[in-house]
């Protein structure tokens, strides 16, 4: 079994107020934006089709906002939720500026709140989340809350 990325991603090791600026961001491409939203059958104009979004003040297709969010979210994983017993809320989702075919997209958290809960082996917290493209300009933000593992005992 491979070790999990980081040692520092329990429920202990995180505090209200901090922040963190993840690692990696990506650059959206065509693949991720039209597979899904051929999938869930998004068959707005503004995702399919490029004829007419040339003709519109956006000049091209828009990157569904699912893809973004969802982009964003993964890119926070890895430092925020990769001990997570279970996700129990995703809310105050908002997509701030349009994203388009190759924009990159990177990816930063605030941790909002912790709270202990009844089984003394996890814990409760709330992320806030946003995603900022190469231009500087935040285009998503949404806050997500995470039943994490605490840290194992050591004997």
């Amino acid at each position: 079994m491979s070790a999990l990325t980081s040692s520092n991603n329990y429920f202990e090791d995180f505090h209200v107020g901090q922040k963190i600026r993840h690692a990696r961001g990506t650059t959206i491409g065509e693949v991720e934006n039209q597979l899904l939203t051929k999938l869930v059958m998004n068959s707005a104009d503004g995702h399919w089709n490029e004829a007419k979004m040339a003709k519109t003040a956006f000049g091209q297709r828009l990157v569904f906002g699912f893809i973004t969010a969802s982009m964003v979210m993964g890119l926070a994983t890895q430092d925020t939720a990769e001990n997570a017993v279970k996700e129990t809320g995703l809310d105050r989702i908002r997509f701030k500026k349009p994203v388009f075919h190759g924009d990159t997209v990177n990816a930063f958290t605030e941790v909002l709140s912790k709270q202990d809960t009844e089984n003394t082996t996890e814990g409760l917290i709330r992320f806030k989340h946003w995603g900022i493209n190469q231009h500087d300009e935040v285009v998503f933000e949404g806050e997500r809350t995470v039943v994490l593992k605490r840290r194992p005992a050591t004997h």
